[in-house]
């Protein structure tokens, strides 16, 4: 029986149906639709039709890749339109005049510390190296120790002369070698920046060695230091001696006695500072920071056990006379401290009986004022940053929150708001009231307000308070530039008070090398009077050299006689290289606070003892 297929055809009902299910869609697929005889509608026709045939695409066959036509061609395009770009620009670059750009110039305290530094190479005593730089300086007293019998010490060979002179005073030297091995610790990376580093640690360990050969530097106990080499006799006596005489180092040709000191605890608690500070500036070499060490370890020991001044009854009281031994007590412990981690010495530094007998508990004119002879302020600044960054709590808060209230007071006290220093007319703090040779404490007094503003800084604290008010750190800053830039030349007179540092600067100082001529010519004793006494300017330039400085009425003689105003030293330059490094170049690079810590074990703070049992 055959029914009719709807779509015009027949369709057999009852035959069995032979084809597959896959040949029923391929000959649906391969019907004519051309053949229909009549039109269908939507439905019918989404039934039977397939997809709507589309355009052929194109494609490029690159080899390992098959893209369309289209997008070869835009890709091509665009790397020809790019190519033809970088030409035009390669172009314009190659016609265009080059401007490279340089590094900003130095500022003026890197250029003036690069000076001073200088000054530290034309003292130099002994056999100089062939970089030394100082053309009108050779090598001198070379015989020192071995020309005076009376002395355990045969070489004394090295090491730095003061000042205008060629005695060579252990105490102050001490002293600036320890305040050059302060400022490498704080800024090595300002000393880096003005490619001054490897010669400021050349200077400190040209100082160093020498201390060495001063004491038994290998021995556990000693019972003698060298205090000075050479003799500055000021009675005007006919014998030559060191003050007598004016002749350069080199000419030297007279005895040159040896002073030893059996009982001088300022002295060898100073030296024991240098060598331990020391030791942390060259701390990569083990081998000689141990010696510095052991040699600091030993000077101290000798400071304890032989108490007494060295200046006692000496010819130093003229020239470096000590006040006092108990302010270097507590410096050389700090020190020591913080190059052995041995919590004795830190406990003896924090000791309330030596504070007080160092004068942290009264005032006094000079108090807060830090110098060769006064080093209380400099211990009470460097115990500070052992509370703000390690805190080392109990037994020794008290006494570091006392110092650190102290340093804070001090820090005031250099504030224009503030009377406790007055200043001349041109804006110079007189932290010596007037006295002579002012500079070498204002910039002692620059480097610890820019220090401790670093350090406020470093410990995240934007100040601190001065009575009710409260000050930001920028202001010890703006301080201590004040005072620089006035030694700089920002004073009345438009002077630069530093040797060789801009156009107008002292050009007669007080000083035998610079004044006497290199010129083959060997002046005896006297015979280099007319060279002290000459009117006009020095013949060698002595670069770097701060002089004594003006007067409370912003005066200044540039006279080579007149030491009061013209004569520089080394622990005067060693505080102005400190101040100009810590102001030199970015604001931004500030200390180095780990690397002073380097030998200081972690600390676990000792608990208080128990409050006592509680009674009815």
């Amino acid at each position: 029986m055959y029914g009719r297929d709807p779509w015009g055809g027949a369709l057999e009902i009852n035959a069995t149906d032979s084809a597959t299910d896959d040949d029923r869609s391929r000959n649906l697929q391969d019907f004519d639709k051309a053949a229909l005889s009549r039109n269908l509608d939507e439905t019918q026709q989404s039934w039977l039709l397939g997809p709507t045939e589309q355009k052929k695409k194109k494609y490029v066959d690159l080899g390992c890749i098959i893209v369309s036509r289209k997008v070869f061609k835009w890709t091509v395009g665009c790397i020809i339109a790019a190519a033809l770009i970088a030409g035009f620009v390669t172009l314009i670059v190659k016609t265009v005049p080059k401007h490279r750009h340089h590094n900003p110039p130095p500022d003026n305290y890197t250029l003036a510390l690069r000076k001073a530094l200088m000054f530290f190479n034309a003292q130099r005593s002994g056999k100089l190296p062939k970089h030394n730089n100082v053309s009108w300086r050779g090598s001198s007293a070379l015989q020192d120790g071995k020309t005076d019998g009376s002395t355990t010490f045969k070489n004394l060979v090295g090491g730095y002369y003061d000042a205008g002179d060629a005695i060579k005073f252990n105490f102050p030297q001490s002293f600036a070698l320890t305040m050059l091995s302060w400022s490498v610790i704080e800024y090595p990376a300002k000393y880096e920046a003005a490619a001054e580093l490897a010669h400021v640690k050349d200077i400190i360990k040209w100082g160093t060695d020498y201390l060495l050969k001063t004491f038994n530097s290998s021995a556990d106990t000693i019972d003698r230091v060298v205090a000075q080499v050479g003799i500055g006799d000021t009675s005007g006596g006919p014998d030559p001696n060191d003050h007598y005489c004016w002749v350069r180092p080199e000419d030297i040709d007279y005895p040159r006695p040896v002073t030893e000191c059996h009982s001088c605890s300022d002295l060898a608690a100073e030296m024991a500072a240098a060598l331990a500070s020391a030791s942390i500036v060259f701390k990569d070499n083990k081998v000689y920071s141990q010696k510095l060490v052991h040699g600091a370890r030993t000077l101290f020991k000798f400071a304890r056990e032989q108490r007494g001044r060295y200046s006692s009854g000496n010819e130093a009281s003229i020239f470096y006379n000590s006040t006092s031994y108990w302010d270097e007590y507590v410096w050389g412990a700090s020190w020591l401290y913080y190059a052995t981690g041995n919590t004795s010495y830190l406990q003896l530094a924090t000791t309330p009986g030596i504070a007080k007998h160092a004068g942290a508990f009264w005032g006094g004119p000079d108090y807060g004022v830090f110098s060769w002879d006064n080093k209380l302020f400099g211990a009470q600044v460097l115990l500070s940053r052992l509370r703000l960054f390690l805190s080392p709590g109990y037994p020794y808060e008290e006494i570091l929150s006392t110092f650190h209230n102290q340093t804070s007071i001090v820090m005031c006290s250099f504030l224009p708001y503030f009377t406790s220093f007055n200043r001349t007319k041109g804006g110079l703090i007189e932290l010596n009231h007037g006295r002579p040779q002012p500079l070498q404490y204002v910039v002692n007094a620059a480097f610890l307000a820019t220090l401790y503003s670093d350090y406020l800084a470093a410990a995240d604290t934007p100040g601190w308070y001065c009575g009710p008010h409260f000050y930001s750190t920028d202001v010890l800053r703006e301080f201590a530039q004040t005072q620089i830039d006035y030694i700089l030349g920002k004073n009345p007179r438009k002077m630069s008070y530093v040797v060789g540092f801009g156009n107008h600067y002292p050009k007669r100082v007080h000083h035998r090398g610079a004044s006497v001529p290199k010129n083959k010519v060997k002046y005896n004793c006297k015979g280099g009077w007319k060279w002290r006494d000459s009117s006009k300017p020095n013949p060698n330039t002595l670069v770097g050299a701060m002089v004594a400085g003006p007067d409370k009425n912003d005066g200044f003689h540039d006279v080579r006689t007149n030491y009061n105003y013209t004569e520089p030293t080394l622990a005067g330059n060693a505080g102005l290289v400190a101040a100009l490094v810590a102001l030199s170049g970015d604001k931004s690079v500030g200390i180095d606070k780990n690397t002073i810590f380097s030998a200081v074990p972690p600390m676990f703070p000792t608990p208080p003892p128990p409050p006592a049992a509680w009674k009815p």
